[in-house]
């Protein structure tokens, strides 16, 4: 029967069959950095290979059939390889960053809006051309603009061109253990290079040049906004609309966010599929009554798709939003074209498609979460909703909805417990009560697009949004409340979450064909996975580490021992969640450590700290004197933090120091200042600006 099905699906799914190979092309090229000529002769190969097969004679055919699907394996990973290639702007010969050293100064053109930050003005702009020598060269590249922030906002809007006198910064990750990968994700958008302007550093040219597809976008998105801001006062319930709406997040509360990620909800403010699937659902039921005739079968399809088009356009056409729409696009133009088509050939030939336009997207989370979860959807909520039988509609409607968001939470585990460290006990409580109230919301919003140019009924249908979301919040914050909530500070690697996925696919498989054999192999992938974390934990009990982090403007730094930390630094640091839960918190989950308020196995005598025969001086401050003595005190780190005024070569004529560490609190002018001395006096340095944390074992 196991053989049956994986023919059957074999048969079925050829999009699928296809979409392996591509991926480990893209996989391929990612870890190994090969030249485009060696996946050109790959695919070469292949084609020699297909040709080849194609004139043997039809009597031998048969028994060389395995090389065409050789052949096109083949051409497929090189296919994959190529692309990714391609679509890094890196192996561009007029990539920016072959010019951004040697540039005097830097033309660009902004892509976009200028968004309010806490500390600053935000833009993409593009390159395109950089002087140098007196002479003004053609370049390729988007750049991060951060303007300086002051009592008026900047006079640039999209297509404005600017000429920027100041060097472009590569950029470079906070390197704090665990930490987001800042750097990688921008250059998976071909992001590589930022710059921190004020207003000097930059002059506003006459010229502009804007394309007329993304002005249409970008003036039907503040359209949006415009209106939404128009009929809807409370600020948490205008910045939680937008979110909702169109996928509009700068304006919302990182703490209100953070409770929407603790309660499992937080993809109704991250526009996707969910809110597609929404607008899809709502169309469906409207074409209802119309089903039985004719021209259904062509209209249906029709509107459907430019409803879910152009809504994604009037919400931005940001990635995720088009993702969503191309997925759906096959889900509907597969039932269109026929009635048994298969949905894994739909979801995997829409994704074909996405990673041919942007093989980038395979390290997406909203790409990866949002297959995961239609294809888990699709796997389990059959079986689901079959555990119970109810007689009264409401009940079956009521434990269908039930099924869904259980199904939906089963291959999306891993990636959640991978890249987010936690996972929402509550999911299954609000979920059931928030999915359906945001699509009630999101759909007076649509109607609030419809009636806006009726002042009178608008202001009614505004009220009606704000009251829902405002309820929507208080629902969610109390969810948020209950202790328990959320099971935090889950780390899993990657191995780690690759074996989840087998043993659950494993215990699925032998729920479906009852096979004991299939049961133990499961059981195995299990076992070996909870294996790994309990080494993990054994390796963790052991650690004893010093961890000097990256935290511009502010001192922090962890000893720790065990499973067990003491923090010396900005007490803001313990209370401003964003900064504890961006920069400090990723490494505590991964060391697996908890707050120790009294050091037990190390001493701390003013400025030194002493643990396991390991000698730490920090110097915070301009009160540290340098003793004159007759022979140098032997430590292993001096940490320097907030801008003390030391100078190194009194320091090394006083200490016998292995290694002096400049932390991110001091001026970036005193740690070049630093640097050179140590440079000059052969001293061995760390700068967390820009090297990363410092971590040592003791």
């Amino acid at each position: 029967m196991l053989r049956q099905f994986n023919k059957l699906f074999y048969k079925q799914t050829p999009a699928f069959r296809l979409l392996l190979p591509l991926i480990v092309g893209i996989l391929v090229q990612y870890h190994f950095q090969l030249s485009l000529s060696i996946f050109i002769y790959i695919a070469v190969v292949a084609l020699l290979l297909f040709i080849g097969y194609e004139i043997l004679p039809s009597a031998k055919k048969y028994s060389y059939n395995w090389t065409s699907g050789i052949a096109i394996v083949l051409f497929l990973i090189a296919v994959g390889g190529s692309i990714s290639y391609i679509k890094n702007i890196e192996h561009q010969p007029q990539w920016i960053g072959k010019y951004a050293q040697n540039s005097i100064a830097v033309k660009l053109t902004l892509k976009e809006p200028i968004v309010q930050k806490q500390n600053s003005f935000k833009a993409l702009a593009q390159a395109e051309t950089v002087l140098i020598n007196n002479q003004w060269q053609p370049v390729k590249g988007d750049v991060l603009l951060y303007f300086k922030k002051d009592s008026s906002k900047p006079n640039l809007q999209y297509g404005y061109q600017i000429v920027v006198a100041k060097k472009l910064m590569p950029i470079i990750n906070a390197g704090n253990p665990g930490g987001f990968n800042y750097a990688r994700y921008c250059s998976f958008q071909n992001i590589h290079y930022q710059a921190f302007l004020n207003d000097e550093d930059f002059i506003t040219l006459s010229t502009t040049e804007t394309n007329w597809f993304d002005k249409l976008i970008i003036q039907a998105r503040t359209k949006v906004l415009t209106i939404l801001k128009t009929y809807i006062k409370g600020n948490n319930e205008l910045s939680i609309a937008e979110a909702l709406l169109i996928g509009y997040r700068d304006n919302l509360d990182r703490d209100l966010v953070q409770s929407y990620s603790n309660t499992g909800v937080v993809h109704i403010i991250a526009i996707s599929g969910l809110h597609l699937g929404m607008i899809y659902g709502l169309l469906i039921f409207l074409f209802k009554p119309f089903i039985k005739y004719k021209w259904s079968k062509v209209v249906k399809p029709l509107v459907i798709l430019i409803v879910l088009w152009g809504f994604s356009f009037i919400a931005g056409a940001a990635p995720s939003i088009l993702r969503s729409a191309v997925m759906f696009s096959f889900i509907v133009l597969g039932e269109t074209i026929s009635k048994k088509t298969n949905i894994y050939n739909s979801l995997a030939a829409s994704a074909f498609l996405l990673l041919l336009i942007n093989p980038f997207n395979l390290w997406d989370v909203g790409f990866q979460l949002s297959y995961s979860a239609v294809l888990s959807i699709v796997v389990f909520q059959k079986y689901i909703n079959n555990w119970f039988y109810f007689k009264h509609k409401f009940l079956r409607d009521f434990w269908s909805l039930n099924a869904v968001t259980l199904s939906a939470q089963i291959l999306t585990l891993p990636i959640v417990l991978y890249h987010f460290h936690q996972f929402p006990t509550l999911f299954l409580f609000t979920n059931l009560l928030a999915v359906p109230f945001s699509g009630f919301i999101l759909y007076i919003e649509l109607l609030l697009l419809v009636v806006a140019s009726f002042s009178f009924i608008g202001i009614y249908v505004g009220k009606l949004i704000e009251w829902s979301i405002e309820l929507m919040n208080h629902f969610i914050l109390y969810a948020d409340s209950i202790p328990f909530s959320v099971w935090p500070s889950i780390q899993i690697n990657i191995l780690q979450a690759i074996i989840l996925y087998a043993a659950i696919i494993g215990f699925w498989m032998w729920i479906y064909y009852k096979k004991p054999s299939i049961f133990v192999i499961a059981l195995g992938f299990f076992s070996g996975f909870i294996l790994l974390r309990s080494i993990n934990f054994i390796q963790r009990n052991k650690q004893q580490k010093l961890v000097v982090y990256n935290v511009s403007n502010h001192t922090a730094i962890d000893i720790i021992e065990g499973r067990k930390y003491y923090f010396i630094g900005d007490s803001i640091l313990t209370k401003d969640g964003f900064l504890r839960n961006f920069h400090l918190k990723p490494s505590r989950i991964l060391h697996r450590i908890t707050p120790e308020n009294q050091p037990k196995s190390f001493s701390i005598h003013q400025n030194l700290i002493s643990c396991n025969r390991k000698n730490i001086l920090i110097i915070d401050d301009n009160t540290f004197e340098t003793p004159e003595l007759s022979k140098k005190i032997d430590v292993d780190v001096i940490v320097l933090t907030k801008n003390p005024k030391i100078y190194l070569n009194k320091l090394s004529n006083t200490f016998s120091c292995k290694q002096y560490v400049f932390d991110s609190s001091n001026p970036f002018w005193k740690v070049a200042y630093w640097k050179k001395d140590a440079d000059s006096l052969h001293l061995q340095y760390h700068a967390t600006a820009t090297d990363g944390a410092f971590v040592m074992n003791f």
